[in-house]
């Protein structure tokens, strides 16, 4: 199994330091890359503190000039936000100055509060449209002078300057629903999925959907399925309840914004009452720490192992929840020394 880390800089209130949140990140990618983790994630989102990250282009070119090794994953991009041309030189431009480390990753967004700022009247669940069309364009337009005429999209030719320096760019998509998954093993991509705060039911669920879509294309997948859970590996009481006090505090915001229940005040999410979700096994904390990849090393790799016997080839470790960053820090460095080597022996009895 593969290990990535996915990492944003956020904040929680607006005393935190942002010049603090930035050096972390950095910090935690760095840990990452010298541990041998594959690919380094960042994420695109706009006008929130929770998750700052307005261009992860800028943000992944900043870590590769620090993290020499580790591939720069764009995960992921709104198709919606933006145009072909931009998004195809932004991509390869990223490519050019990390020789090659790029690992373009595409999706359809997920807070209705952000399309309403940034494609106004578009609904979140038609957004599938515009990454169905616009991901073989930035192809085209990476491969040379090319013209469109779309639904969305329509220009004169043009080309992507510059080129990548990948012949072939890994390109991975965002799924969870049965069209997606469909789409990503009929045009030969890396899938990218996260069960959120479900049980390994979830995954099973997945699993499944990716059967059902080879079944359907007619031919294998020959891609990584990558499954991100939030990750918090704890050896003491204190952080256990740190780590749970944390998600619950995302997840009451995280509720704010799928929900559409309160408002965001420059930049941070009201935070749902959690007696309010108290019915919604989301924010169970016995449930939390049974489904998210919360625990000691040893349950941690147990979990791991789950995950991978349905099938993931890789594992996302989503360590953004809020939480104390020297806490995030420690959980790190424990999943570094104490649960990714039992998956280094596997390999090597693999390869043996």
């Amino acid at each position: 199994m593969k290990f990535h880390l996915a990492i944003n800089l956020e904040r929680m209130t607006p005393e935190t330091d942002m010049k603090a949140v930035r050096d972390h990140t950095l910090e935690m990618v760095k840990m990452a890359d010298a541990a041998g983790f594959e690919i380094a994630w960042a994420a695109e989102h706009h006008a929130l503190e929770m998750t700052i990250a307005p261009n992860p282009f800028q943000i992944l070119g900043w870590w590769g000039e620090h993290a020499k090794n580790i591939r720069l994953g764009v995960g992921v991009v709104n198709a919606a936000y933006w145009h072909p041309i931009n998004l195809a030189g932004e991509a390869a431009m990223l490519d050019l100055l990390s020789d090659g480390r790029l690992e373009f990753g595409i999706g359809s967004g997920a807070y209705q509060r952000e399309f309403d700022r940034m494609k106004p009247g578009l609904d979140q669940k038609d957004s599938w449209r515009y990454m169905q069309e616009m991901l073989p364009v930035v192809q085209k337009l990476w491969e040379g002078d090319y013209a469109h005429d779309g639904e969305f999209w329509q220009f004169p030719s043009a080309t992507s300057c510059p080129k990548p320096v990948q012949s072939e760019v890994p390109v991975w998509v965002a799924a969870r629903a049965p069209i997606t998954f469909d789409y990503a093993v009929e045009h030969e991509c890396n899938i990218l999925s996260w069960p959120l705060t479900m049980p390994m039911s979830e995954v099973e669920t997945y699993a499944k959907r990716l059967k059902d879509a080879v079944e359907t294309a007619g031919k294998p997948f020959k891609g990584t399925w990558a499954i991100m859970r939030h990750t918090a590996v704890y050896e003491s009481e204190q952080d256990r309840a740190g780590a749970m006090g944390a998600i619950r505090h995302v997840l009451g915001q995280f509720g704010n914004l799928m929900m559409k229940r309160g408002e965001v005040l420059n930049g941070f999410p009201e935070q749902v009452p959690l007696e309010e979700l108290d019915g919604n096994a989301r924010v169970d904390p016995d449930m939390l720490e049974e489904n998210l990849m919360f625990g000691s090393p040893a349950q941690v790799v147990e979990k791991l192992k789950a995950h991978q016997a349905f099938g993931a080839d890789a594992f996302v470790y989503y360590a953004s929840m809020g939480a104390d960053m020297d806490l995030q820090k420690r959980s790190l460095q424990l999943f570094i020394d104490k649960v990714m080597p039992e998956f280094a022996q596997q390999e090597l009895a693999h390869a043996g």
